[in-house]
C-alpha cells in the first residue's frame, strides 16, 4: 500500500481535507453515489483500464474498497453513476497517450448494477461499431443515456440517445449530428461532439468541439431538433474547442469552456465563459473567466509557459441530489494551475475567489506531460461541500472551501 500523504500545496480560500494515492495509479474522471449512508466515489484511471471505488464517507480517511479492471488496451476514462447504475465509456487510447494501434481494444458503453457499490455486476454493453467508441456521456438515472459516440461514415463523435430500460439490451432511440460531419464534407475543422450532453427537461446542451455550443430540442427523443448554435471561431480554443456546456436554467445562462491540449499553450487561446440564453435562439457570450495568476514568489512568470497544459478542462457537473448545486459558484480544473473556484453571481463580471495548487509530482506515472508538472484533471463536489479532484500523476485530493469564502 502506497502512502496517503498528500502532496504539499499552495492555496487561497481552500483547505486540505484528505488524499488517496490510489495505489500509485493516477485518477481521472469522477462519479459519486450514496448507498446505506456511505458515500462512494468512482474514479477512472489515466494510464490503465481500471475503475476504482473509494468509500469517501469520511473524506479525511478515504478507503479503496473495490475496482474493475479491463478490458485490455482500452481507455476506460469516462464514468457516470445514478440509480445504482454505472455507465462506463470505452474508447481507443491514442498512441500519444500510451495506446498501441496494433492492439485495438474494446469500444462502446458498459452498464453495471452498482447495488453493491464496491462490487458492481456487469449487465450489458452497447457498441458503436466504430473503434473510437464513446467519449463523455450524461446519465442522471432513469432509462436514457446521452452519449458522445463515434460512428462509421462520420467525422468525429455524434450525439446518440440510448434506452437502457433493459440494461442487458440497450437500444438506440435517436441521434443527431452537424451536417459538416458527414463523410466528404471536408471542412478542415475538428467538428466533433466532445460531450457530455447536459440535459435539462426537453433541452440538451452540447459542447460540440469546433462546432461550438449547440442547443437541441429533445422533446421527441427519436428526432432531436436544432434550437441554436454559437460558434467561437478559430481564434479561440484548441483542436477540441468547445468541451463543456452546463446550463443554469433559473438564470438562463450556460457555463462553457474549451479544453487546453498543447503543452506550453502552443495553440489558440483557451477560455471559460458565460453564455446568456435568455433568448435561446440567439445565445451570446457575455463574459470570460479571468486567467489564473501565479502566486507571489512562484518560480515562473505565468502558467502558460511553465510546462504541461495550461487552460480549462473540467467543470463540476451538478447532476443529482448527492452533488453540490449552486447558481453562484463555478468549480473548474485548469491543468497546471490546479483547481479554481469562481463567484459568478454577476454574469458580466465573474471573479476568482479561491484556488488550490498541489506541488508538482516527484514520480512519473504516465507518459504525459512532457515536463513533469501538476495537471489537475477532473473535479466533483458532493452535497456536503467536499471537493474531490484528480491529476495525471497524483491520486485523489479532497479539499473544502475555507470558512467565509462562499458567496451569500
Amino acid at each position: 500500500m502506497t502512502s496517503q500523504t498528500a502532496p504539499a500545496h499552495t492555496a487561497s480560500g481552500i483547505d486540505p481535507v484528505g488524499y488517496h494515492d490510489l495505489d500509485g495509479k493516477p485518477g481521472f474522471k469522477l462519479a459519486l453515489q450514496v448507498v446505506d449512508a456511505h458515500w462512494y466515489l468512482y474514479v477512472t484511471h489515466f494510464w490503465e483500464p481500471r475503475l476504482s471505488v473509494l468509500d469517501v464517507t469520511d473524506p479525511a480517511a478515504m478507503e479503496l474498497v473495490g475496482s474493475i479492471v479491463g478490458p485490455d488496451d482500452t481507455a476506460t476514462w469516462q464514468v457516470q453513476v445514478a440509480d445504482r447504475t454505472i455507465v462506463q465509456g470505452l474508447e481507443a487510447r491514442p498512441p500519444s497517450w500510451g495506446g498501441d494501434p496494433e492492439r485495438p481494444g474494446d469500444e462502446g458503453l458498459r452498464i453495471w448494477d452498482a447495488s453493491d457499490p464496491a462490487h458492481p455486476e456487469l449487465l450489458g454493453q452497447w457498441k458503436t461499431g466504430a473503434p473510437d467508441g464513446v467519449h463523455r456521456n450524461h446519465y442522471t438515472g432513469g432509462r436514457y443515456v446521452h452519449v458522445a459516440a463515434a460512428r462509421n461514415g462520420f467525422e468525429g463523435n455524434i450525439y446518440v440517445i440510448l434506452d437502457i430500460a433493459d440494461p442487458r439490451n440497450p437500444i438506440e432511440v435517436g441521434s443527431w449530428h452537424l451536417p459538416e460531419q458527414e463523410a466528404g464534407h471536408g471542412t478542415g475543422a475538428r467538428i466533433s461532439f466532445h460531450g457530455p450532453a447536459y440535459v435539462d427537461g426537453d433541452r440538451a446542451y452540447l459542447g460540440y468541439g469546433a462546432g461550438g455550443l449547440v442547443i437541441l430540442d429533445i422533446s421527441d427523443l427519436t428526432a432531436p431538433r436544432l434550437v441554436s448554435r454559437l460558434e467561437f471561431g478559430a481564434a479561440l480554443s484548441s483542436m477540441i474547442a468547445l468541451h463543456t456546456a452546463i446550463p443554469l436554467p433559473y438564470r438562463r445562462l450556460v457555463l462553457v469552456n474549451t479544453e487546453a491540449i498543447a503543452e506550453e499553450q502552443q495553440e489558440p487561446y483557451n477560455f471559460a465563459g458565460i453564455v446568456d440564453v435568455a433568448d435561446e435562439t440567439k445565445p451570446r457570450l457575455v463574459s470570460m473567466l479571468p486567467i489564473p495568476v501565479p502566486a507571489p514568489g512562484a518560480p515562473y512568470p505565468n502558467f502558460s509557459t511553465r510546462g504541461g497544459r495550461f487552460g480549462p478542462h473540467n467543470q463540476h457537473h451538478p447532476q443529482g441530489r448527492e452533488l453540490f448545486h449552486s447558481d453562484d459558484l463555478l468549480f473548474m480544473t485548469w491543468f497546471n494551475a490546479g483547481l479554481r473556484v469562481y463567484d459568478i453571481r454577476d454574469a458580466y463580471l465573474p471573479r476568482e475567489i479561491a484556488w488550490y495548487l498541489p506541488d508538482d509530482p516527484t514520480e512519473r506515472r504516465g507518459v504525459l506531460p512532457r515536463t513533469l508538472v501538476t495537471q489537475s484533471e477532473d473535479v466533483l463536489v458532493d452535497a456536503r461541500g467536499n471537493i474531490f479532484f484528480t491529476d495525471k500523476n497524483h491520486g485523489v485530493h479532497a479539499v473544502r472551501l475555507a470558512a467565509g469564502v462562499t458567496p451569500h
